[in-house]
């Protein structure tokens, strides 16, 4: 059962903000906010460091006001006999209150996981899957282990929580290997975690995250029905909700439906518009920022063949590069060429197209699971018999298989 989290409500109202204000600084809606008050839910792991900020208290301050309250002291009933000897039941009940709060795990250790995974998750764009894989295994594993210790049941949903989205990063990341059997497996266990923990914003990831495999194995009809079971399950004003609208969108231009794709693309700017620009962007691979918008937005009118891609592709490289050396891109940025080439190629511009699309392949920074849009660049070449084809085939061929 829930217990209320009076100091966490206590230390917002001294801080000034009503619920609804709270939420809004969080971005997320305000029953959020109620359900972490009440005890329900937590918040997730990279919200943490806002609330920190926002109601002024060091982290291992907050986590203290998240721990559920201290149940009050109950005064002696007046039948109560003072001295009397304790009875078989009240030794019972006592032990019980003594195992229920007993712990192997602590607040700590947790704490630890959860910025793990945060650092994970923030190095995804950067780091070559196999190597950032081997890490996720490893706490994992940790995980595990700990499932297994005494803990509290707040200990215990915290737990289920982190261990989630560790099987779902690794589920993207065997996802980005190509190594299928693999990436369903810790799907189902992300689900299976999600749902106990009663976590619907985890749960509406991992549908995000399945329509995004079948979409790069070119099933865009079962892409769309799991982008919109995902927008089903997120709460209102997160980036699982935001992500799953634009997975839509892409699904729905590889359909070819422009209509339902020019409206998904808006209401994904429209959504993402009211997060803000974040003060330090941390490239976090579960929280939806304005590039990432930007850069959906290029790939969805790409496929559309709208030339009103090429703003879009130009402004995420513009941003995201942090220096000319191809090597350092983050992964976007490869993608934003492949975009960027796709759309010279329908707008004839084809030296740029080949320019781009080659840089993106000699970046490295393109993993196996994208390597079939890099192709589509190649086969267009092909088929237009420019005098480039035959060079950009051979640098296609020799594609690093990144993490390999």
């Amino acid at each position: 059962m829930a217990v209320k989290r009076q100091r966490l409500a206590q230390r917002r109202k001294s801080s000034g903000y009503t619920q609804e204000q709270f939420a809004d600084a969080l971005s997320v809606d305000r029953t959020t906010v109620q359900r972490w008050e009440r005890g329900e839910v937590d918040p997730q792991p990279h919200q943490r460091p806002k609330m920190a900020k926002l109601l002024r208290l060091t982290s291992r301050e907050l986590e203290e006001a998240l721990a559920a309250d201290v149940l009050p002291v109950v005064v002696a009933p007046s039948w109560a006999i003072p001295g009397a000897p304790a009875t078989d039941d009240e030794v019972a009940a006592w032990e019980l209150s003594r195992r229920v709060q007993a712990s192997d795990v602590g607040s700590e250790t947790l704490t630890r996981l959860e910025r793990a995974f945060d650092q994970l998750a923030t190095a995804y764009p950067t780091t070559p899957p196999a190597r950032l894989l081997e890490r996720v295994r490893q706490h994992s594993t940790y995980v595990m282990k700990l499932l297994d210790a005494r803990k509290t049941l707040s200990e215990h949903r915290r737990l289920l929580v982190v261990g989630g989205w560790l099987s779902l990063l690794g589920a993207t990341l065997h996802i980005d290997l190509k190594q299928e059997h693999a990436a369903a497996a810790r799907l189902q266990a992300a689900v299976s975690l999600a749902r106990q923990a009663e976590h619907p914003e985890l749960e509406a990831w991992c549908f995000e995250t399945d329509a995004w495999r079948v979409l790069t194995d070119g099933d865009y009809v079962r892409a769309l029905e799991l982008s919109l079971a995902a927008q089903n399950v997120a709460p209102r004003g997160t980036s699982a909700l935001i992500q799953a609208t634009a997975q839509e969108g892409r699904a729905r231009a590889r359909l070819g439906h422009g209509a339902e794709t020019y409206a998904a693309i808006d209401r994904v700017q429209k959504m993402a518009a009211k997060l803000g620009t974040p003060e330090h962007p941390t490239e976090h691979h579960y929280q939806y920022d304005p590039a990432k918008c930007l850069a959906y937005t290029a790939t969805t009118l790409a496929w559309l063949g709208d030339v009103a891609a090429e703003p879009y592709a130009r402004e995420v490289i513009a941003r995201l590069s942090p220096s000319d050396d191809i090597s350092k891109w983050p992964r976007r940025v490869a993608s934003a060429n492949i975009d960027l080439a796709l759309v010279l190629l329908t707008d004839n511009r084809l030296d740029e197209a080949c320019d781009s699309a080659q840089r993106a392949i000699l970046s490295g920074r393109v993993v196996p699971s994208n390597h079939w849009r890099a192709l589509e660049v190649v086969k267009v070449v092909e088929a237009r018999q420019l005098p480039e084809a035959s060079d950009l085939r051979e640098t296609y061929k020799g594609l690093k298989v990144i993490g390999a």
